[in-house]
């Protein structure tokens, strides 16, 4: 008789999809109104968190040119999702999912100033905590790991990230933030460190391996390969039997143009339009509708 008890209070300890909805907009309202210089902190630390997501990544899919293409790529996507784990967790302001906070413009809790003042701040503080790793990072001759193999890693990777055309970097960021911030929404629901982590890990892990684009990660990647390409010592070059020639897409004008801006605006569309307005319009904006209808 104690089995049916059980399930009755998990059913009742479970959010529905309205109220995770309401719990998103409450956060995302706090997150539009809070200070300027404290959301610069938390997004110093979430770009911090990013980059080292891709150092995972970077390391656990060097050497593995034997594995299947998609194997490998979901290695690399199980090893990123660390990423935004440690921002939920630890606490961080990600532009990504700051997107969200579209959602309470829509409400019109807050300004369009606002919104955007935040995004901004946001953004900013995102490329600051990314470019101090990738400084880091380059400083403990982290790519000469593997006899080189790691450093080359991230200049092929990021190589191939300049390649897109405007609207496939667009594409890819939109598609991108989508599974962004689904990942936030379902946490938005977990009662518990160990929720956070099964609702984050596999929408992760799926953009990752599928090869969509993360402006806050490109930050770190591409800066990292511009920075080895520029004052990687011979040795490296060496080692690897490249030359820095090879790599003259990877520079700070092709990065903003064809990566960083459209996969910006990508990200935008997917996080704020399709996942933040879209559920706004289904449970908020209905609901009150409905509350009207009713009185």
């Amino acid at each position: 008789m104690s089995a049916p008890h059980v399930h009755e209070n998990i059913l009742i300890n479970e959010l529905s999809p309205l109220q995770i909805a309401k719990k998103a907009e409450s956060v995302a309202y706090s997150k539009a109104t809070q200070a300027s210089l404290f959301s610069f902190y938390l997004a110093i630390r979430a770009g911090l968190f990013i980059g080292l997501g891709f150092v995972f990544y970077v390391t656990v899919t060097t050497g593995q040119s034997l594995l299947p293409w998609g194997i490998k790529n979901l290695l690399g996507g199980l090893a990123f999702s660390i990423g935004l784990f440690l921002i939920v967790v630890v606490g961080g302001e990600l532009f990504t999912s700051s997107t969200l906070t579209l959602i309470v413009k829509t409400t019109q809790r807050i300004s369009t100033f606002q919104m955007l003042r935040n995004w901004l701040v946001v953004y900013c503080g995102n490329f600051v905590g990314a470019l101090f790793l990738v400084l880091l990072i380059f400083m403990s001759g982290m790519h000469m790991s593997d006899n080189g193999q790691w450093g080359l890693n991230i200049l092929l990777i990021s190589e191939r990230k300049l390649q897109y055309t405007f609207m496939q970097a667009v594409a890819l960021g939109t598609l991108c933030n989508m599974m962004v911030c689904l990942a936030i929404w379902m946490a938005f629901a977990a009662k518990s460190v160990t929720d956070k982590m099964f609702a984050i890990i596999l929408p992760v892990a799926m953009f990752v391996a599928s090869g969509f684009e993360h402006s806050i990660a490109n930050m770190f990647m591409v800066s990292s390969a511009i920075l080895i390409k520029k004052f990687a010592i011979p040795e490296f070059w060496n080692t690897i039997g490249h030359s820095a020639n090879e790599f003259s897409d990877l520079n700070i004008t092709n990065f903003l143009l064809h990566n960083l801006i459209p996969v910006t605006i990508g990200n935008i569309i997917g996080g704020g339009v399709i996942v933040g307005l879209l559920h706004s319009i289904i449970y908020l904006r209905t609901t009150q509708i409905k509350h009207k209808e009713e009185l």
